[in-house]
């Protein structure tokens, strides 16, 4: 069977985004689910994956390894803020229409509990908290195959029309 952290069936990639930007968000995502577009080059490295897309929630799984430690033996803590802000902002892309983009303002991360390597694939469930013209803000958690609180956070994305944010702004 193949590890699908690292060899997911549709390849890793980054969709055309006049393609990614022309169809509302939750249908980009759930391209990705279904294999309409490729993994991101990202999830290759990091072993982060989306696995569940709904308007205004998304799960995404990760799994760490070794090659993820830093000096003192725990994962980076850049690996737990890859999945969060991740799920974070993709439970905003989820709400997006056709023509809508988005950036991430600002994020803040609680880690709880070190994140080891073989503790198995982790969850962060993110869902957005507001949706406005302007600005999304929404919130995750991230637990392990146990139940337990490893980080929370939250975030604030500024929406923008996509032909603003090739204009630069």
């Amino acid at each position: 069977m193949a590890d699908r952290f690292s060899a997911p069936p549709n390849g890793f990639g980054v969709a055309d985004p006049k393609v990614a930007t022309s169809m509302p968000g939750l249908e980009f995502l759930k391209g990705l689910l279904d294999g309409t577009f490729p993994a991101p080059p990202f999830s290759r490295w990091s072993r982060v994956i989306l696995t569940e897309v709904e308007h205004g929630r998304v799960v995404f799984e990760g799994e760490p390894t070794d090659d993820m430690l830093n000096p003192i033996g725990t994962v980076h803590g850049g690996w737990t803020a890859c999945i969060m802000d991740s799920a974070l902002a993709c439970s905003v892309h989820s709400t997006l229409n056709a023509g809508e983009a988005f950036t991430t303002v600002e994020y803040k991360l609680n880690c709880i509990r070190p994140v080891m390597p073989g503790m198995g694939v982790l969850r962060c469930e993110a869902k957005v908290v507001s949706r406005g013209r302007r600005i999304a803000t929404s919130e995750a958690k991230l637990i392990d195959t146990r139940g337990r609180l490893i980080a929370h956070g939250s975030e604030t994305c500024l929406i923008m029309q996509v032909s603003e944010m090739m204009a630069g702004g």
